[in-house]
């Protein structure tokens, strides 16, 4: 059909948004508040999810709220089956959270693998199979955050990248397999975005500048809704060019290097 301008509004739908309390997932989950969604947002950060709650309602949107952590697969089913009894059904699930640390690979103990897999794969898979049920026959979008690391060589993050990696693929085998429930997944791998796990980044991207949480925020409200109907099983890079600039680096005269 022709596209209206409502077509990219969420009006009384109903997102989770997981990591939601600062940077990408905060931005996140105001900008769905802001274009109609009713939100179920968690987090670790207290203090923070607080005032993102309060924020989200005075946009006039429902909230739910969670101190969660997403590598608990049992908290992480309570939270959605509750957020889908408050709120109704799910129609857009953004896998958010995770983290990692820098550190060479063979500097990486048993316990620090473990908790980067668990934070930064084993969440999505959780949040997924728990979310899954609760999505209306209409279908939904299922939005996985990763990073232009999933795409390249991440030397001191090895097992961050790896993982991010396995969250990129994880997206194509899950658009084959919910399509037939109408469920689309995809991903946005960011780079070059200022946040308070990373603070200020260097700008060496063809595009001369950096990127912020609103520019990644876009395009999750973009795979959220009925723009991107007939998208799935994509990356989406929001990274001012990076990944397809490879091993060039803009210099300040406006050229590139190696």
């Amino acid at each position: 059909m022709p596209l209206d301008p409502d077509a990219v509004l969420l009006t009384d739908r109903v997102a989770i948004v997981t990591g939601a309390a600062v940077g990408i997932g905060r931005a996140t989950a105001l900008a769905l508040a802001r274009f109609g969604a009713h939100l179920a947002v968690c987090d670790r950060d207290v203090d923070n999810m607080a005032s993102l709650a309060t924020d989200i309602e005075a946009a006039g949107r429902k909230v739910v709220t969670a101190t969660l952590d997403v590598r608990d697969g049992d908290a992480v089913r309570e939270f959605v089956a509750a957020a889908a009894e408050q709120l109704g059904p799910v129609d857009v699930l953004v896998n958010n959270a995770g983290g990692g640390f820098h550190a060479p690979f063979l500097d990486v103990n048993d316990k620090g693998q473990d908790s980067l897999m668990r934070e930064n794969f084993t969440s999505v898979t959780n949040f997924v199979r728990a979310t899954e049920p609760f999505m209306p026959d209409r279908g939904g979008s299922i939005v996985n955050v990763t990073s232009i690391e999933a795409h390249r060589a991440a030397p001191g993050f090895a097992v961050y990248s790896a993982m991010k990696a396995a969250v990129a693929n994880l997206t194509k085998t899950l658009a084959l397999e919910l399509g037939p429930r109408l469920i689309r997944v995809n991903a946005i791998a960011p780079d070059v975005i200022p946040t308070p796990g990373i603070g200020e980044v260097a700008v060496t991207t063809p595009l001369p500048r950096a990127g912020n949480v609103d520019d990644v925020a876009a395009a999750v409200v973009y795979l959220a809704g009925d723009l991107s109907a007939f998208v799935t099983g994509t990356t989406l890079h929001v990274d001012g060019g990076n990944l397809a600039a490879g091993g060039w680096h803009r210099a300040d005269d406006g050229g590139f290097h190696t």
